[in-house]
């Protein structure tokens, strides 16, 4: 297991739920894309509302439901994987914002329960 505390690296990739990557969701192809090249972890949400560089607003309001609601992949790594991690992010990620920042991890460690426990 690959420890990871103290000082790291956050990417948050925000982009749209209808952004795709060859025949799948953005979001689901750099999910599997950064598990695959063997990254720490990282987490996909789904936001309720927001906007982007087109000012066009995006949301789950029932008035006004989006077809296109905002994504956010969340990659928690160091700073040398996070290095590897910008080619992939430069080739998959055409439109959108992506912030990298420095954080701190208190505790990064895998559950007691079996992977196929619900």
């Amino acid at each position: 297991m690959r420890v990871l505390d103290g000082e790291q690296m956050l990417v948050r990739v925000f982009i749209g739920e209808a952004d795709r990557w060859h025949h799948q969701t953005l979001s689901q192809a750099l999910l599997e894309r950064v598990r695959r090249e063997g990254f720490a972890g990282a987490t996909v949400v789904r936001a309720v509302a927001g906007f982007g560089a087109r000012s066009v607003v995006h949301t789950a309001n029932l008035l006004r439901l989006s077809q296109d609601l905002p994504i956010v992949v969340e990659i928690v790594d160091s700073e040398e994987q996070i290095e590897r991690l910008v080619p992939i992010l430069d080739e998959m990620v055409t439109e959108g914002m992506v912030t990298i920042e420095k954080v701190r991890v208190l505790k990064y460690a895998p559950g007691t329960r079996p992977l196929d426990a619900k």
